[in-house]
C-alpha cells in the first residue's frame, strides 16, 4: 500500500507543513492492543495523552513531512496543543465540532479531493481522521488567539516593507506588470456521481460558451438563464494576490472572455475576466516580503507566548520514555510531575 506523492505533498502544504506503508510498519507498530491504546503517557492540566495519541501523531507527522519524528517530539507537540487549547478557552476561543469539520472540508478542497477521500487516504495509512482534526483544532484556536491578542504587535509597516524590497533589488519591473483584475467565477455544474460522459459533455458546452461570450454582461445573461450553471459575484484581485500561472492565464485572456475550463469537484469552472487595469497598490514582491515579515513576527510572538503559558502548565509524565531521553531507566510506573 503506497501513498501517492501528491497526497502527502498536499497534506504537508495544508498543514502549514506516503511513502511505502511497509517502511512505516518497520518503524511503528501497525496494531495497538486495547490496553496499550488506553495507557496514559502524560497528563497535561488534568487531560490525558495516551500511547495511542502519540503513535497516531507520529504517523501523521511522518505522512505530512516524510520525516520520522521521535516519540518525544510527538509528545511535546501534543503537550503544546493541550496547553494552547486550554489557554484559548480562557479567552472564549473554542470552535465547535461543525467549525472543525468545515476546516477539514476546506483542507480536502484545497487538495482537490472530497473529505471522504481524505479520510479514506488517512485511514489507509493507519491514521484516524480525528487525529488530523485534533491538530486542525489546535492550529485554529492558537492562530485566532495569537492574532487576536497581539494584533498591533504583529502589524508590518509599509515603510519597512519598502526598505526590505529595496534591499533585495526592488520591484520596478513588477510595478510595470502589476494589474488589478475584476473577475466573475462561473461553473457548469456536474452532479456528484455523474458518469464521465456527463463531464465531457459539459466540457464541450464550456468550449462553445468561450467562443460565444465576449462581454461580462453576456456571461451574466448566459449563466443566469442556463440550467445547472452559476455565476458568482465580482471578485477583485491584484497581481500580488494571484499565483504566477493564473496571472499568465488572465493576462492571455481578452477582457470580457472566459478563461480555459478547469475540471473541479463541482463540475467545469471558468472565470469571466471583466476588467484588467494597471495598479500601483501592490506587487507580488511586496506581498511576498510583507507576508515573510509578518510570519517572522508571528512565529516569534507565538513561541514566546507558548513558552510563557507552558511554564505554568501542570505536566505529569506517567511512563519512562514519555519525558526526555534522560528519563530514569526502569521507572516505567513512576510518575513525575513538573511545571514546564
Amino acid at each position: 500500500m503506497i501513498m501517492t506523492a501528491t497526497f502527502s505533498h498536499h497534506l504537508r502544504l495544508s498543514l502549514t507543513s506516503c511513502v511505502a506503508a511497509c517502511a512505516l510498519v518497520m518503524i511503528l507498530p501497525c496494531a495497538v492492543t486495547p490496553a496499550a491504546a488506553q495507557t496514559v503517557a502524560v497528563m497535561v492540566n488534568g487531560e490525558p495523552i495516551t500511547d495511542l495519541d502519540i503513535g497516531q501523531r507520529m504517523k501523521l507527522d511522518f505522512i505530512s513531512t516524510h520525516k520520522q519524528p521521535s516519540r518525544q517530539e510527538a509528545t511535546d507537540e501534543l503537550i503544546n496543543e493541550h496547553v494552547k487549547i486550554k489557554e484559548a478557552k480562557k479567552f472564549g476561543v473554542d470552535p465547535s465540532s461543525a467549525d472543525i469539520d468545515d476546516a477539514y472540508n476546506q483542507m480536502s478542497q484545497r487538495m482537490r479531493i472530497t473529505s471522504d477521500q481524505l479520510s479514506a487516504s488517512l485511514e489507509k495509512q493507519g491514521v484516524r481522521p480525528e487525529t488530523l482534526k485534533a491538530k486542525i483544532k489546535a492550529d485554529l484556536v492558537w492562530g485566532s488567539l495569537v492574532r487576536g491578542r497581539y494584533k498591533e504587535k504583529l502589524q508590518v509597516g509599509e515603510r519597512d516593507v519598502e526598505e526590505a524590497v529595496k534591499a533585495e533589488g526592488g520591484d520596478d519591473a513588477q510595478k510595470a506588470d502589476a494589474f488589478e483584475y475584476r473577475m466573475r467565477p462561473v461553473v457548469l455544474i456536474v452532479p456528484k456521481g455523474s458518469p464521465q460522459s456527463a463531464m465531457e459533455l459539459r466540457q464541450k458546452d464550456a468550449e462553445t460558451l468561450r467562443g460565444r461570450i465576449e462581454t461580462c454582461d453576456q456571461a451574466n445573461q448566459y449563466f443566469k438563464s442556463m440550467p445547472n450553471t452559476a455565476i458568482r459575484d465580482t471578485v477583485i484581485k491584484t497581481s500580488a494576490d494571484i499565483p504566477a500561472p493564473l496571472r499568465k492565464i488572465l493576462d492571455d485572456t481578452p477582457i470580457g472572455h472566459l478563461t480555459p475550463p478547469e475540471v473541479t469537484k463541482q463540475g467545469i469552472e471558468m472565470v469571466a475576466l471583466c476588467g484588467r487595469k494597471p495598479t500601483t497598490i501592490d506587487t507580488p514582491k511586496r506581498k511576498e516580503m510583507r507576508d515573510k515579515m509578518y510570519q517572522k513576527k508571528y512565529e516569534a510572538t507565538s513561541n514566546a507566548y507558548l513558552a510563557e503559558i507552558r511554564k505554568s502548565a501542570m505536566i505529569e509524565y506517567r511512563q519512562a520514555g514519555a519525558e526526555d531521553s534522560n528519563a530514569e531507566a526502569g521507572s516505567g510506573k513512576k510518575s513525575r510531575v513538573r511545571r514546564n
